[in-house]
Order: structure tokens, then sequence, then C-alpha cells
């Protein structure tokens, strides 16, 4: 698919819209269901930059869920306590603790449900049936993932009376390492913002203390990766593999 048209841009005066590669070639993306807007668009893609990032510097598949072009949390796949479990609404989804796909989505919604609701979904790995089975029942615009189980698909394309945004997109898929933009007529440039998170940038401990360990090490890196994803100045609380409050800050 070379280009795929929009109902409209930010705003219902804005036609004509549409999302196409600059030079030419196919879109790295493959809309599954429904028609995806313009800020659907913005939020998938910077989603999925967030879930691929965590999964490659942890190691453990990644969720998020995304509103107004910020994630109001991010997780990684690890076990809901019980506890956990109700506060998310969770506790009655059978073979949950056999997804961490699907604990990573559980803990990504339940973080803050107001800021989620009507939430854009990212996931960094196959979309199961689990995992479907809890967005099924949420109230969501739309999911970008690399690929659906065939009865996730069944299950989401069901949603919002079968106009449910689902959207596929090539994992190995990577940008121009220069983005441009236009701002009223004026191009801007710069380079992708490639600034590398991981462990490494941890080593330097400037406390007396230097024992910093791993599950810490793993909280830090997803709360600076949806920091680089957040639109504005902001800090992040995370813990036990979730983001568990990310807010703007002024000076």
């Amino acid at each position: 698919m070379k280009e795929f048209e929009l109902k409209y841009g930010c705003n219902p005066n804005q036609k004509p819209a549409k999302i196409f590669m600059a030079d030419g070639s196919d879109l790295p993306i493959e809309i599954l269901n429904g028609r995806p807007g313009y800020i659907n668009f913005l939020d998938a893609f910077n989603s999925w930059q967030l879930v691929k990032e965590i999964k490659e510097n942890t190691g453990m598949v990644a969720a998020t869920s995304f509103k107004h072009v910020s994630p109001t949390s991010a997780a990684v796949g690890k076990k809901l306590s019980d506890r956990l479990k109700k506060s998310c609404f969770v506790d009655d989804i059978e073979g949950l603790d056999d997804s961490p796909l699907a604990c990573a989505y559980a803990r990504a919604r339940g973080t803050d449900r107001m800021s989620s609701f009507g939430d854009w979904i990212a996931l960094s790995d196959e979309c199961d049936e689990v995992t479907a089975k809890i967005i099924a029942r949420e109230v969501s615009d739309g999911i970008i993932a690399p690929s659906y189980s065939p009865k996730a698909l069944e299950i989401l394309k069901a949603k919002r009376k079968g106009g449910y945004n689902i959207v596929k997109i090539d994992p190995d898929y990577r940008p121009d390492p220069v983005e441009h933009k236009q701002v009223f007529g004026v191009t801007f440039e710069q380079g992708r913002n490639e600034f590398k998170i991981d462990a490494g940038l941890l080593k330097n401990i400037v406390t007396k203390n230097k024992n910093l360990p791993e599950e810490a090490k793993a909280d830090l890196i997803i709360a600076l990766i949806t920091l680089k994803y957040t639109q504005s100045n902001s800090v992040c609380f995370a813990a036990d593999g979730q983001a568990i409050g990310v807010g703007a800050v002024s000076y």
C-alpha cells in the first residue's frame, strides 16, 4: 500500500488528509480493520516505538496504553498478584498467567483507567487470544502490533460493531535517520531521537550505595523510555515492571 486516505486531519475541517512515504515506497503497515485517523496514527507510530524499545532493552514483552499522543502507562509481561489483578479488573480472565503479553497490557491499562479510556494500544509481540479478550471489553480506539493470532483478530474485529481499528506493522521497518516536518509552510529537519536507553546508561551510580538490583534497572529503563515518548516535560514513576505514574512538571 503506497498511501492511505484519512477521513480528515487533526480536525474535521482539515481535508484532504492522507499518510504516505515521501520516497514513494510502500507504507510499513497493513490496516486489517477499521479506518484509523490522523491522531490515531500519531498514537500508533509513537506507541509502537515505545514498546519496541522496551522489548529490545529489557528482553520482556511490552504493552502501552496511549492517549492524546502520550503514554498513560507502559509495562512488561510480569505476572500480576491476586490483589493487582483485582485492581486492574482482570481477576476473571482465564489464562492470564500464561500470557505475558496479556499481563503487560493488563498492567498498562490498569494503571490509570480514567486516562486510558478510549486509548490506543501498542503490543511488542503477536496479539494472542487472552490479550484480545481483555481489549474486547475496554473502550479503545485501536491497536498496533506486529501480528495477530487468528482468534485474536476475530475477537478484535467484532469490537465497535466491526469498526475497531487494527493495524499491523512490519517489525523490521527502520525509518530514515533524518526527519522532516512542516509548520506554517516552513520545513523543519532534525535527526531522529535515537538515544539508546539500556542498562549501560545506569553504570555510573553517583550515590554511596552502588547496589542497583536488576529489577530496579528494568524499572528505570521502562520509566526513561516511557518519558522519551511523552509530549512534555514530565516525571515518571515505575515499579514492578510498569510505569505507575506519568505527569507533566513545570519549572
